[in-house]
């Protein structure tokens, strides 16, 4: 494989002749001579370095090659070219060749606009969730109900790999026919069950959720719903060690169990004798059992933690958990939180939840008035007489709704047609169930396409019509169908008033809804979602466990959160100095005086902890289970943050590290040094690992430490290196700094993430125009989140689409 080093030789090579040739061209234009002598020597036709040719192309014809120009913009931006160590033109020269690209670029865009064409659009899980949220005011769980979706360019909406398969497509079917049934309270239901699992590594030391009592230790609250009026049954089981032995039952304890906050039953657990000898705990696990009718006991005491009670239909909390045996707030002060509890064998400390299974119903006493019924069931139907207009005004709205736009008279006639042949069957709310499956199990619904308009010209861009535009803004700032506001305004055409857009817009942004811009877009830019499957090595790291788990996970929400709501600039993302923090996170952290499970703003004071650099979510899903990785890290900077993404490695590359030679066990640095002895990997291990060492002083679980434990002895821990462009650091405060200073390249990359995010598609080059009026149009707001998501919503790509091809 031909390495860096060996290219930039034959780049040495090269370059007198070329030189000397820019020199015997008088009438050579001064960007001609520039790409000469600093680019050409690289990338020519004899080396075609990274596939690209620089020596023929006509730098005088910017707009008959594109592609290739727009690639050169974005290495020369990032200051990666030419490469550091090599001549380099004064910065005016450097800075004017820019500006020559980029305004026939942009020049070229705005005379022959290139939007793009998306794809058809599968709605995705969490838009399938968030519509069926707001189109019946029901909440599901999608993620039992469908699979997992596919990703592309970093996220999860992209139309291209949406992909749709018979399978899923029963699937999708089998969903609409559960969720019509339970949108309507259809009092065929039988009893089922639902069983909610308590994480394996939580620690049930202390209020676990917002939802259970203050004062409240461990348990679960889950959202459950129940689909009648009727009786149901709540099963508990607490946690068992790997033999089966339920933990903590040496003392009684209290077991609160509650329904829609309200007490429903008190049960008291543990502190009971059985046999002549009572329990027996010892460490030494040859003395682990005692006599058999306490093993019994111990093997079946939450076997009784079962209540039957009556409940309304709807969606309602459940809450089972332990009172605290204290009342003071600072119980964490006065008894030291354990650091960690071999679940697998302890079976002392205190009771755990492990599950809960809500059973039901029974003696159904009809569908109750739950918000889904309220949201269908807009009219009532004359006892005695013609029930179809009624229905034919609940259709029209529903099918308006998931359809997002009005609905043709040939299409409510279907729909009226199976309300009949339901209502013959089962009566008029039967019907309306059976037409309301044919809504949810239909194109209309599960895809969001757009049509070309009769009198388009072939591979030409149009504006497309208010309604899909209502829709492109939904999806993206709700991950949801539009709402009745939205679509009002678009069925009058009057979306595209520049006015009125801002204010929706704006509306949009206020509302609740858009909390899908954390949970969807930061979710999976900043890989939030990966933290549920991060499992470090508990050897390693004794004192990770699920409550840190979900603290960085909702650390990283609020704080992105803030900023929008807030409305700050892009840039605080790098260097904002407040968190989300509870006790839990705040000890990890060394922040003082926090107490309790409640997350609250707090300041950071400490330099290397600001931004996102400093957050545990983002340093431990760029680790591996055991260790640290600098190449994750900075690979995560260099993708994420800078957009300027590594190739991808040889296939025969070995990717683990030798933690010794000779016997002499070797620190992360020099661990990686020797990995980039093989030339194959040192072209890209060269622009990664300077940036990941940065960040070293952070364990593979985000806590600060001084030196590394090597072998039986520590070594310091060195943290100094160099960006790409010859830039150097010392320190995580330093990189950061240096990350400031290219605040448009970070703020490009952010609006590129968001504008792929947008669309449902990859960014494409013929895109890059529109980003950089972005950014030049929110820069006087100091690119607030507002102003950069105005601009994506103004942009040609939002609101225009490529015609099909001829």
């Amino acid at each position: 494989m031909v390495t860096i080093f060996a290219l930039i030789a034959a780049c040495h090579l090269y370059a007198a002749p070329q030189e000397r040739a820019s020199v015997a061209a008088p009438n050579t234009s001064p960007h001609r001579a520039l790409l000469d002598r600093y680019c050409v020597t690289c990338h020519n036709e004899t080396l075609r370095t990274a596939e690209l040719t620089l020596d023929k192309i006509a730098v005088e014809n910017i707009t008959a090659r594109p592609e290739v120009w727009e690639k050169v913009v974005r290495k020369l931006r990032a200051g990666q070219m030419p490469p550091a160590g090599l001549p380099r033109p004064d910065k005016a020269a450097y800075d004017s060749f820019i500006s020559y690209l980029e305004t026939n670029l942009d020049s070229a865009a705005e005379t022959n606009p290139n939007p793009g064409r998306p794809s058809v659009h599968r709605l995705n899980r969490a838009e399938y969730a968030n519509a069926i949220r707001d189109l019946l005011a029901l909440e599901i769980d999608s993620e039992m109900l469908l699979p997992p979706d596919n990703a592309g360019s970093g996220f999860d909406n992209i139309a291209d790999v949406l992909s749709v398969s018979p399978l899923l497509m029963e699937r999708y079917m089998q969903a609409a026919r559960s969720i019509s049934r339970l949108a309507i309270g259809d009092t065929a239901i039988r009893p089922a069950s639902q069983t909610y699992n308590a994480p394996q590594r939580l620690l049930q030391d202390d209020r676990t959720s917002e939802d259970l009592p203050f004062g409240s230790r461990g348990g679960i609250a889950v959202r459950h719903h129940f689909p009648l009026d009727g009786e149901y049954v709540i099963r508990i089981r607490l946690q068992r060690n790997e033999d089966g032995f339920i933990r903590g039952l040496i003392e009684p304890h209290e077991l609160d169990v509650r329904f829609d906050g309200a007490r429903i039953e008190l049960f008291t657990v543990g502190g009971e004798r059985h046999g002549k000898s009572g329990p027996v705990y010892s460490v030494d696990l040859a003395y682990y059992r005692g006599d058999p009718e306490q093993v019994g006991y111990e093997y079946t005491a939450d076997e009784g933690l079962e209540v039957r009670f009556p409940a309304k239909a709807g969606t309602r909390l459940v809450g089972v958990a332990f009172p605290k045996k204290t009342a003071s707030a600072r119980e964490g002060v006065l008894r030291p939180r354990p650091m960690f509890i071999d679940l697998t064998k302890n079976k002392g400390g205190e009771p755990a939840v492990e599950s809960i299974t809500v059973v039901g119903p029974y003696n159904t006493q009809g569908p109750g008035e739950t918000p889904s019924r309220r949201r269908i069931f807009t009219c009532s139907p004359p006892s005695d007489g013609d029930k179809e207009p009624c229905a034919r005004q609940i259709l029209s709205r529903l099918a308006r709704g998931a359809y997002r736009r009005p609905v043709a008279e040939e299409e409510l006639q279907d729909l009226l047609s199976l309300y009949k042949s339901g209502q013959e069957q089962g009566g008029f709310e039967a019907g309306i169930q059976k037409a309301l499956y044919r809504i949810l199990a239909g194109p209309e619904f599960l895809f969001r396409a757009e049509s070309d308009p009769e009198n388009a010209a072939p591979n030409t861009a149009y504006r497309i019509n208010d309604l899909e535009l209502a829709s492109r803004l939904a999806f993206f700032l709700w991950s949801s169908i539009p709402d009745d506001e939205l679509l009002a305004l678009a069925e009058r055409g009057s979306l595209r008033d520049p006015a009125i857009l801002e204010q929706q817009v704006r509306r949009m942004l206020a509302d609740s809804r858009s909390q899908a811009l954390v949970s969807n877009f930061a979710g999976q830019w900043l890989y939030l979602r990966n933290l549920r499957t991060v499992s470090p090595d508990p050897s390693e790291f004794p004192d990770f466990d699920d409550n840190l788990r979900e603290a960085f996970q909702q650390e990283t929400k609020l704080w992105f959160e803030s900023m929008l709501r807030e409305d700050r600039s892009m840039v605080d993302l790098l260097n904002a100095d407040y968190t989300f923090v509870n006790e839990r996170l705040a000890l990890h952290y060394g922040i003082p005086n926090i107490y309790g499970s409640h997350f609250r703003r707090a300041a950071i004071t400490d330099d290397h902890r600001k931004g996102l650099l400093g957050q545990g979510s983002v340093l431990t899903v760029t680790s591996y289970p055991n260790r640290t990785s600098p190449v994750l890290r900075g690979k995560w900077i260099l993708e994420n943050l800078l957009g300027t993404p590594p190739p991808p490695p040889p296939p025969d590359v070995a990717s683990e590290l030798k933690e010794s030679t000779e016997g002499k066990a070797l620190t992360m640095r020099q661990q990686m040094e020797q990995h980039r002895a093989n030339p194959a990997c040192a072209s890209c291990h060269k622009l990664m690992d300077p940036i990941g060492f940065a960040l070293e002083n952070f364990d593979a679980v985000a806590k600060w430490r001084t030196a590394y434990r090597v072998g039986d002895s520590v070594a310091p821990i060195d943290t100094a290196g160099v960006l790409y462009d010859g830039s150097k650091f010392q320190d995580v405060v330093e990189l950061r700094q240096l990350l400031l200073s290219h605040r448009t390249q970070f703020v490009q990359t952010a609006t590129e993430k968001l504008l792929t995010y947008a669309l449902g598609r990859g960014v494409e080059y013929y895109d890059a125009p529109a980003v950089r009026r972005i950014l030049r149009e929110a820069a006087p707001h100091d690119y607030r989140w507002s102003s950069v998501i105005l601009g994506i919503v103004n942009s040609v790509p939002f609101q225009m689409r490529r015609s099909r091809e001829s």
